[in-house]
């Protein structure tokens, strides 16, 4: 994924600094690891980035999450419905345990857009 640094899309999908994209925005790299799933580091220690712009920052990474997880259910509709022709109910149980099973990536993937539409990428 390295042919893509220095673009917001290797920000968003490896949670590095969006700002100089040399580390981890989080503490821990597994998203699986609930305690820690939205635990973040203070500051970028290659740029000293501040990643909680303001207190309640990440509030607005609510309303890209609604976005993100109606992507990740309108996949899970299209596979169990289209794909494998399950009826409607078992059709909602997939997009259930869909959107159950991939919670921390929504997450994450919602704070990680919310950040970098208001940080940029600055090249060294």
């Amino acid at each position: 994924m390295n042919f893509l640094k220095g673009t917001k899309i290797y920000s968003i999908f490896t949670g590095a600094c969006p700002v100089c994209q040399n580390e981890s925005m989080y503490c821990n790299s597994n998203p699986y690891k609930l305690n820690t799933t939205l635990k973040m580091e203070e500051r970028c220690s290659h740029c000293n980035t501040k990643y909680k712009i303001e207190p309640s920052f990440f509030y607005g990474a609510m309303y890209v999450s609604y976005a993100v997880g109606i992507a990740f259910a309108v996949a899970a509709f299209v596979i169990a419905n289209l794909f494998f022709k399950m009826d409607l109910l078992a059709t909602f149980f997939c997009i259930v345990g869909t959107l159950i099973f991939f919670m921390p990536i929504i997450m994450r993937l919602s704070r990680n857009i919310w950040i970098n539409l208001f940080l940029h990428y600055k090249k060294e």
